[in-house]
């Protein structure tokens, strides 16, 4: 079924809002997860909703199939990818592939790392899957807490938000991922930067119609799908904005200013890059440009998001605008 049109079915079918406070998981839950500590939890469990697919529904990606980038032709140059570089290994994943599988559990450099990527909010985020000396690996689980991805560690079965990367649910319920600094950029942004450096591929080309985008259209769509949460005042939803921590900037701000030095950061913008929710072909989406984020020189974790999923994860924040800063009303 069109992912678009299963997304539909479940926001009108879920079962699951967040209007009631819920300390109960539901039934279905506990036969489906039977190895989840649902006794320990640090969120309502009324604010988790079903996906639409179940558990690893979704499939992660377990062993990545890479090429070197010189061998890669799959797409043009403005593909946005999420560009890691660690220890000097460097390695391309592309939302074409991303868009469909949402996880991929790899090792970079030499650290065990999980890429993840959720287009409901268009966040992509890296993680070392190494915890306190355990190691990890992860899969989706089907549910979705403010529209993002809830993710799940085959080892111990607790649930992770992916914004963020804190257990929600289960025995790590409170323990948090280590962000690893990453880029959502362009393939030539990726080329230019590191020439030597390797892009995923699928596993199975004839899997899924990689290159299309089951989300055409999301992100200028008046509100997110999946979404039972509180709507920003004063942006719209949809807004693209860099997030740092409890601090964001709305890319018309970035793009106007072409560099911004603000809260200890500095942004550049520059365009390029295309998006993978706007057509039906991400090579035909339209240019939304990628934004740098360093601070003296290196990278810093950030999150390219959606205004709406930064304030529900960041509800005390501040959003720099083109009108001046913006907070949310309590």
């Amino acid at each position: 079924m069109n992912l678009r049109i299963s997304l539909l079915l479940s926001l009108l079918l879920s079962p699951f809002t967040m209007t009631a406070y819920a300390t109960d998981p539901p039934a279905q839950w506990r036969a489906s997860w039977p190895a989840t500590d649902f006794s320990k939890a640090t969120v309502d469990f009324g604010e988790i909703r079903s996906g639409g697919p179940g558990k690893d529904g979704i499939p992660a990606i377990d062993a990545p199939r890479l090429v070197p980038l010189a061998d890669y032709t799959a797409a043009d140059d403005k593909e946005p990818v999420v560009g890691l570089v660690i220890n000097s290994e460097a390695r391309a994943y592309p939302l074409r592939v991303l868009i469909w599988h949402e996880i991929v559990n790899d090792e970079v450099g030499g650290v065990p790392v999980t890429i993840t990527y959720c287009p409901l909010c268009n966040t992509s985020v890296v993680f070392e899957r190494r915890l306190e000396g355990r190691l990890l690996d992860f899969g989706t689980t089907g549910n979705l807490r403010h529209s993002d991805l809830v993710m799940y560690d085959r080892q111990t079965q607790s649930w992770w938000q992916q914004y963020g990367g804190e257990a929600i649910v289960g025995a790590l319920a409170g323990k948090r991922l280590r962000v690893v600094p990453s880029r959502l950029e362009s393939l030539a942004e990726f080329r230019a930067r590191a020439p030597g450096g390797k892009v995923l591929i699928p596993t199975d080309p004839n899997a899924r119609d990689y290159g299309a985008s089951p989300y055409a259209g999301y992100d200028r769509s008046a509100v997110p799908f999946l979404y039972g949460g509180r709507l920003p005042a004063g942006v719209e939803p949809m807004m693209r904005v860099v997030a740092v921590g409890d601090h964001a900037w709305t890319l018309p701000l970035i793009s106007k200013a072409g560099k911004l030095v603000q809260e200890g950061v500095e942004l550049r913008w520059r365009a390029g890059q295309r998006s993978a929710l706007d057509a039906a072909r991400i090579d035909e989406g339209r240019d939304v440009g990628s934004v740098q984020v360093t601070r003296g020189g290196a990278d810093v974790p950030h999150v390219v998001t959606f205004a709406f999923a930064f304030f529900a994860f960041n509800p005390s924040g501040v959003l720099y605008t083109e009108s001046g800063p913006l907070r949310q009303p309590d």
